[in-house]
């Protein structure tokens, strides 16, 4: 019996037998490359120092990452569906090692930059390649089940990032919080060989690369704006990137509805229960990154904790986000996806009012109310919302369906540290 996983699951006759290990080196891959998102916020006093960053600079360090993620992620999903799931988990893993290798060597600011944005490709590829691997090696009685664990794993980085960057600070240097992610996607790609099935999409046509062309364009453009605009001011290159991106929006609509064989269906937003969980996934995620940045910077510089006090201090949202997925578990079947998405709104949008109280008087006690509150909104409404994305996609689509998905997550991180993180402040 061969140690790497070689039957493609379309070949299985029923239920992959470690579909539940599987899962488990899925979770892992989806933990490194989100904790790459808030990790670094914690390590930004010791990078400013050492490397003697402007304010333009840290923010490029920090969204250097992301502008790649977001951008890149529909058309690699596509890849992956025409030739490899697994290969493109695979390659994504050791793309995001090598440029996590690089940031913990090199010692200027260009090259950080650089590192983060290599980091950004690999996490573009291995995100979507999850979900889709995910839905494609369960059963669809198990998915639901499945899904709620995927999404509790992207919370709970969200929250543990700052932790463990905050624990390496303690004795090491800022570069420790780039090195930590190697081992772990080493571990990754070994369990992805082991216990993944390999997977692909059957009958595929030719990839839309014009429409992947637009939607690199649309997306790129809009969170470089998002990035420039609200922190240096809206010149002439955070203004054209919004042009760009509300050119290429309306070029990226018109060309998929003409195509036979669109990347994207954008029909689909006609469909509410589409649009709407596609909405609400870029609207939580808006409002969790926007409060995990505020907040980090706002109990290290105003209240004086340490990063690891910091990262200790965040661990109630990865709670909250447990607790949220066990209730959905339990109440969505019953109440339906609408019920437990709208609950999840109300909830979200509460405690962001909440931090709109903050001012330079409060404690880490009114911080607690509204992360919490956030991270039970996450938990309970981004797992039925994002099972309800992956079941409108035919399984030839659901890496496109994944990056879909993703996007509107990552996409939605970018805008709340961009926007709302700065109205907070200025708040």
């Amino acid at each position: 019996m061969s140690l790497v996983a070689n039957t493609p699951v379309e070949k299985m006759t029923g239920p992959y037998p470690r579909r539940w290990f599987a899962l488990v080196v899925l979770c892992l891959s989806l933990l490194i490359v989100v904790m790459a998102n808030t990790s670094l916020i914690v390590a930004a006093p010791d990078m400013t120092r050492d490397l003697g960053l402007s304010s333009s600079d840290l923010q490029w360090v920090i969204d250097g990452y992301t502008v790649p993620y977001a951008a890149l992620m529909l058309v690699l999903g596509s890849i992956g569906d025409k030739y490899s799931r697994r290969g493109a988990l695979i390659t994504g893993l050791v793309i995001f090692a090598g440029g996590s290798v690089m940031g913990s060597l090199v010692h200027e600011t260009g090259l950080v930059i650089t590192a983060r944005a290599v980091m950004g490709v690999g996490a573009a590829v291995v995100m979507p390649a999850t979900l889709s691997l995910l839905v494609a090696t369960f059963p669809k009685h198990e998915r639901v089940r499945a899904i709620t664990a995927w999404t509790a794993t992207s919370g709970l980085a969200i929250a543990v990032g700052p932790l463990i960057a905050g624990w390496l600070l303690e004795d090491h240097a800022w570069g420790s919080t780039f090195l930590i992610n190697v081992p772990i996607a080493v571990v990754a790609v070994l369990g992805a060989l082991i216990l993944i099935p390999p997977s692909k999409a059957e009958g595929m046509g030719r990839i839309d690369y014009v429409g992947g062309l637009l939607s690199i364009v649309s997306v790129g453009s809009l969170v470089y704006a998002t990035i420039e605009g609200p922190h240096f001011g809206w010149g002439t290159a955070p203004i054209t990137a919004a042009v760009a991106a509300g050119v290429g929006l309306l070029a990226f609509v018109a060309w998929e509805l003409s195509h036979p064989h669109p990347m994207l269906d954008v029909r689909k937003f006609r469909l509410r229960p589409f649009g709407g969980s596609m909405l609400a996934v870029l609207f939580f995620f808006f409002g969790t990154f926007g409060a995990i940045y505020y907040s980090t910077q706002f109990l290290q510089f105003i209240l004086g904790y340490t990063p690891l006090e910091t990262g200790v201090r965040l661990l109630p949202l990865a709670g909250a986000v447990f607790a949220g997925a066990a209730v959905t578990g339990r109440l969505t079947p019953k109440l339906g996806v609408k019920a437990m998405v709208v609950t999840g709104m109300v909830i979200g949008t509460a405690g962001v009012f909440l931090l709109t109280l903050v001012d330079k008087g409060s404690t880490y006690t009114d911080f607690l109310a509204p992360m919490v509150m956030l991270g039970f909104a996450i938990g309970l409404s981004v797992s039925p919302a994002t099972d309800t994305i992956m079941g409108s996609f035919p399984e030839a689509e659901l890496g496109v369906g994944g990056g879909a998905n993703d996007t509107s997550m990552e996409l939605g991180g970018s805008l709340g540290i961009a926007i709302l993180g700065s109205l907070l402040a200025t708040s």
